[in-house]
């Protein structure tokens, strides 16, 4: 897992060949005219979806992990708190792992927590087991899809 700061994102472009295409991408928008959607950049291998989010309790929080895709989490209006656990020590599977949507979900609890604040991002690769999506009320996030 990567956290940071949108303005240092050229510190990890080369962790794959897609990250900098990404990071260009979601600096040229304009954070405060965003509309919820999906944009292929690279077709299926590299894909940046605006939602609109409920946020939830750290109870009510899933952890997910994907074997296919990185995600790059970027809440925009709003401080969001995402879980971690690594993907190796999950154990208590409760969806199987679905290769359509590429996530299997975990009844486990994440052994840390972070706040990511609109402005930085959080980068989890398919070792990083994550909970995304605690937080009060409704704000909008970008998830950047990057085939591993």
């Amino acid at each position: 897992m990567i956290l940071d700061s949108l303005s240092n994102s050229e510190k990890i472009e080369s962790l794959h060949p897609d990250f900098k295409k990404a990071f260009d991408y979601v600096k040229s928008l304009d954070f405060s005219a965003l509309e919820t959607g999906k944009t292929e950049l690279n077709g299926k291998d590299l894909v940046v979806n605006v939602s609109a989010i409920t946020g939830k309790t750290a109870e009510a929080a899933r952890m997910e992990t994907h074997e296919k895709f990185i995600d790059i989490q970027i809440p925009v209006t709003a401080p969001e708190t995402m879980g971690w656990k690594a993907t190796g020590d999950l154990k208590e599977i409760s969806v199987a792992y679905n290769p359509e949507k590429d996530v299997t979900f975990f009844a486990d609890k994440p052994t840390a927590y972070v706040q990511v604040n609109p402005g930085q991002f959080a980068v989890f690769f398919p070792e990083d087991g994550h909970a995304p999506g605690i937080g009060e009320g409704n704000y909008l996030k970008i998830i950047v899809k990057v085939k591993a």
